[in-house]
């Protein structure tokens, strides 16, 4: 860190044009909306093609025509992220940024912006500055910054320097997906080598405290590492379900490099689940309960994950971001304390009811965006479970209802009932399977989970200006009146009406 401008500053040399291409596109890897990247240089240090390897990456398209902006002094592309390329040679005066509309494709997109000195004090105060010099044959490159944008790209040269240490350093690298979580996916490509998988997973950042002096992580046994995710998965490979093989990891920083199970997703080409499929996901779920799983699994010699219990704590709090977030979203004021102290009342006595549930290996996000479908396999290999760290030791019938009720597309009454029926006729032949008891600790437990989901939706709305989770909201809502339905949720059931939770009035 610099002591006279308190901003962070990284170097990197590049060689040749091809490792400035690369640095734009790492950098590319990192852009998110509101991003200012500052491009610094002399004439013919490199700035047109790190600008070029930045949008090409964006645009996935290497052959991608980049022209200067120098005399319209802006050009747009529709990426991932929309991206703005400023050059500033030409301008009159700092003022024109205002007309060129600077702040607004901020708003919605990235900019990187050649000439920045002309810009005045126009510029975000956090903007990124990527300046070039000539080193010899090569360059050197000069990343100085402060706040998240310079933390995303300090950390995606980090992810480079893994891929480096793995014999992968002059891979190309796509973005390929998020989730609602810090973590991030990206494909790595190399000549004469199958497609791979670059796991971006930052040790979880655990908040405030929000009760007993513990944050809502802790209580809801969030994984905060990447260790579960190596640790869970080698168990589940070793009982035969396809998950990711682990070719480099750096568990500290939380990188891995993993085999990529296949582009076809586990709805059909509208968006709408197969019966089949969820059939077909059931009876793996089936396979996978009706072992014995330990709580303290390896993830390489020397670290250990504990499996979290699913317990009430973890249950009441997840459940309670309706309260938190949903019920003032609906009614448009908080919650009140009567109406909190209900909610835990009658929850703690549904949670009473799953004494006698029985407990497994419980993955928590067993849904559609988590499963690759795998038309040319056979058996449980048709299907790769890509998502499963946050797993716990908990009611079995969780899962179920996370498949049978997907929370990211609407499962019709008779799929998510040839879902039940396949998870129940293989556990039949399993033997031992309490069929009562798994009604209804799956009614309870699909009650709490799409409690959960409604309040979660509404926090990535109100909270990380995500407003897209909002029209899952009906769906969900569906959802938890369905669960309700089950004759020994009653008095959850009625809480839930005469507070306007469900019945169409919230």
């Amino acid at each position: 860190m610099t002591a006279a401008t308190g901003k962070k500053v990284l170097e990197r040399r590049l060689p040749d044009e091809r490792a400035t291409a690369r640095l734009g596109e790492d950098i590319a890897m990192a852009l998110r909306t509101g991003d200012a990247i500052a491009l610094v240089g002399d004439l013919g240090a490199g700035k047109t093609t790190l600008a070029r390897g930045v949008i090409r990456a964006m645009a996935d398209d290497v052959s991608l025509e980049v022209p200067s902006p120098t005399f319209t002094l802006v050009q747009s592309y529709e990426t991932r992220v929309p991206l703005h390329h400023f050059d500033l040679y030409r301008l009159g005066s700092p003022s024109e940024l205002d007309e060129l509309g600077l702040d607004e494709m901020l708003a919605s997109g990235a900019a990187l912006i050649e000439w920045p000195e002309r810009a005045g004090d126009r510029l975000p105060e956090d903007v990124v500055a990527v300046e070039l010099t000539h080193d010899g044959e090569g360059r050197l490159a000069r990343i100085a910054g402060s706040g998240q944008a310079y933390e995303r790209i300090a950390r995606s040269l980090a992810m480079r320097d893994f891929l480096t240490g793995a014999g992968r350093g002059e891979a190309t690298r796509r973005y390929f997906t998020g989730d609602a979580s810090a973590r991030s996916y990206e494909t790595v490509t190399m000549a004469g080598e199958e497609t791979r998988v670059l796991m971006n997973s930052p040790r979880l950042v655990l908040g405030p405290p929000v009760r007993d002096g513990k944050p809502y992580a802790e209580i809801a046994h969030t994984a905060q590492s990447v260790t579960a995710f190596v640790a869970i998965g080698r168990a589940l490979a070793g009982a035969g379900v396809s998950v990711p093989e682990i070719f480099a990891d750096d568990l500290d920083r939380g990188f891995l490099l993993i085999s990529h199970l296949g582009s076809e997703g586990f709805l059909d080409a509208e968006g709408r689940p197969v019966a089949e499929r969820c059939a077909a996901a059931a009876q793996l779920l089936a396979a996978i309960h009706a072992r014995q799983w330990p709580s303290r699994l390896e993830a390489a010699p020397g670290f250990f994950h504990d499996v979290p219990p699913f317990d009430r704590d973890a249950m009441l709090i997840e459940a309670e971001l309706l309260v938190d977030w949903y019920v003032p979203y609906a009614t448009a004021r908080p919650a009140g304390e009567a109406l909190r102290a209900g909610f835990r009342a009658a929850w703690n006595a549904a949670i009473d009811r799953l004494d006698r549930a029985e407990k497994s290996l419980v993955l928590r996000d067993f849904h559609s965006p988590n499963i690759i479908w795998r038309a040319d396999r056979k058996g449980h290999d048709r299907l790769g479970v890509v998502d499963f760290q946050d797993a716990l030791i908990g009611p079995s019938a969780y899962d179920v209802a996370s498949l049978a009720m997907d929370a990211r597309v609407s499962v019709p009454p008779e799929i998510e009932k040839t879902a039940v029926d396949a998870y129940v006729a293989a556990r039949r032949e399993h033997g031992g399977f309490d069929e009562s008891s798994f009604a209804e600790a799956y009614a309870i437990m699909a009650a709490q989970r799409n409690s959960k989901i409604l309040g979660i939706f509404v926090r990535l709305n109100e909270r990380d200006g995500k407003p897209a989770y909002l029209k899952h909201l009906p769906r969900i809502r569906n959802y938890l009146e369905r669960a309700l339905a089950h004759p020994a949720l009653a008095e959850l059931r009625d809480f839930y009406r005469r507070n306007g939770l469900i019945g169409g009035t919230a």
